[in-house]
Order: structure tokens, then sequence, then C-alpha cells
């Protein structure tokens, strides 16, 4: 090859290279979505797709003006992916997508050192009412009342590994919709995917509990990485 010809070959790469955006200039993925709740702390669990049943759990704060990323972890998904939180149906094994406040925690095991989030503890009377026909439909209830069948209903107990400590994602309530699902947490890992939960390592989730602050008014994002259920369409 000709000196000339070596000559705006190196130029054309050096152009190349200063044309290229550095991954740097990426906006953090809460400056990429459509809302984060007003709040200063961000929760976001992403999948690759909605056939997901892994992907990533984030938290992040605002520092200086700026979200930076506070900590990061992985995370199981419903046995059958994710599905859109506005038309989910309940017993799908789906976990829903949207943007959700995080009204309380709970825990058979004692809150994390440093937790100031509203955290209630379990005991043998806890339950989480998922019956359609009861009044207390998406609840904790202590003791179970006879309109919550016991055969619809999670004796919050029973399950001492995903329930050492877990935090109430406000998916469907506020104004609870009959079918559309009820007792969706950020919990611990179990044995593999969830029944429509997000699940992190028991020490991902001790670390967020501490993290969190509930004047901070954090909120939680679901959601894949495309598609009608892009994270960044919360």
């Amino acid at each position: 090859m000709r000196r000339s010809q070596v000559t705006a070959a190196v130029l054309l790469a050096l152009a190349g290279s200063l044309g290229a955006a550095p991954a740097s200039d990426v906006p953090p993925l809460p400056d990429r979505l459509a809302d984060t709740g007003g709040g200063t702390q961000l929760i976001t669990a992403e999948a690759p797709d909605a056939d997901s049943t892994t992907g990533t759990v984030t938290w992040w704060e605002r520092r200086g003006g700026r979200w930076a990323e506070a900590g990061s972890a992985p995370a199981r998904f419903g046995a059958n992916g994710l599905a859109d939180g506005a038309t989910r149906e309940q017993g799908t094994s789906t976990t829903p997508t949207g943007l959700y406040d995080l009204p309380y925690a709970f825990g058979i095991e004692d809150a994390p050192a440093g937790t100031t989030y509203p955290y209630r503890k379990v005991d043998d009377d806890s339950w989480w009412c998922q019956d359609n026909d009861s009044v207390a439909y998406n609840r904790w209830v202590e003791p179970r009342p006879s309109h919550c069948r016991a055969a619809e209903a999670e004796h919050l107990v029973s399950y001492g590994t995903q329930y050492a400590r877990a935090l109430v994602i406000g998916f469907n309530y506020e104004q609870p919709v009959r079918n559309r699902g009820a007792g969706i947490f950020l919990h611990v890992n179990g044995r593999g995917a969830t029944a429509g939960c997000v699940s992190v390592p028991a020490d991902a989730m001790a670390e967020i509990l501490a993290w969190a602050e509930p004047e901070r008014r954090p909120h939680i994002a679901v959601g894949t990485s495309s598609g009608p259920t892009a994270i960044t369409r919360y």
C-alpha cells in the first residue's frame, strides 16, 4: 500500500473513532424512563424480553441532580415471564410490568440494621388475601378472616426463604381490580422463577431495605429491554 493510501486509512479510522459516541454518553436508565415516580430513589427491574425469567434489579438515587447507581443484583421474574400490568391476569405466573410505589416492607426475619422503611414483622397469624370474593382482596390480613378462604391466601410464615424479607410492590394495590393479581412483592430468591414477583439474592434484599428511605419516595419500574413492555415506557 502506498503512503497516501496508508494516510487516508488512518484518517478514516480516526474520523470513525471520533464520531462514535462513547458508552458514557448513554443516559442512565432512569433518565430514559417515561416516569420515575417523582422521588429521589428508584429501583429498576429489567428483563431482556417478555419471555425471560431472569434479568437485573438496580437501585438508583439522585446525587447532585443526577441519577447514580447505588447497587445491582441478578433478578428473577415469573415462571411465564412478564406481562403488561394494565392487562395482566391473576394466576398466570407472570410479573406485571409498570411503575409502582412501594407501600411498606415486611419479613419473617428482623429488618436489616439501618432500615428506616416501614417494616411489618410476620407471625403465625399473618396472611396475604388473594381471594377475589373477599373484601380484603390484595391485603395483609391478621388473623385471616372467614371471608378470605385459606386456599385463596398466602400464609406468609410458610415461605421462610422468600419472605425472610420483602417489599410490597404497589401493583393493583390502591384500588384493586378483581382477577388482576394480588401479592406481588420484591423478595428473596426461592428455588427458581417466581409466581409473579421479582426476587433477588438475600444479601441484595437486605441491602435494598437498608438503603430505601421513605421520605425519598422510592418506586419500582418493571419492564423489558424493548418491545411493548419496555421499561422505558413506564
